[in-house]
């Protein structure tokens, strides 16, 4: 197979979000160490080629399993086939924890059988857009939160008293 050869995609249509890219490759390294931007290209590049070739060998071990849908397991053994099996512990362990978080969010597309009352909702609402907020903000909260603000007024009565 040639490099970037995807049924019906062009080389252009076919990447990963390079500024995501970056970041993780500059997470990666040293904080002192530089790493040039064609060289970060060929990085990415790298990574595009890797996902093909697991995603072209998962799809074969599922063919051989008359399956139509790539399973997790199917990764797994495909990683084996391609001679990545030392990875394959981190790789599971990853897979679960995804599996886990995407299983308690709120998003995670299936129902649990516990609902929240209207309060607990509203709560957890809140509670995600502080996230959100701190995530914008580089974690520096700009805005006060409603608990915040009750305590600062009693605080406030407190003192006048």
């Amino acid at each position: 197979m040639e490099p970037m050869d995807i049924v019906g995609k062009s080389k252009e249509d076919v990447s990963l979000p390079k500024a995501t890219m970056f970041k993780i490759i500059k997470e990666m390294l040293p904080p002192d160490v530089r790493v040039a931007r064609d060289t970060q290209d060929l990085l990415v590049d790298c990574c595009v080629e890797f996902i093909n070739l697991v995603s072209s060998e998962s799809n074969e071990v599922c063919n051989r399993e008359d399956k139509r849908t790539i399973a997790p397991e199917h990764v797994l053994k495909a990683l084996e086939v391609l001679g990545f099996g030392d990875y394959i512990e981190e790789v599971y362990a990853a897979y679960e924890q995804h599996r886990l978080e995407t299983l308690d969010s709120p998003k995670g597309g299936r129902f649990s059988g516990i609902e929240m009352t209207e309060e607990e909702a509203a709560a957890e609402q809140q509670r995600m857009f502080a996230e959100a907020r701190a995530r914008m903000n580089n974690g520096v909260t700009l805005q006060k939160q409603p608990e915040l603000d009750q305590v600062e007024s009693r605080k406030a009565d407190n003192e006048e008293i």
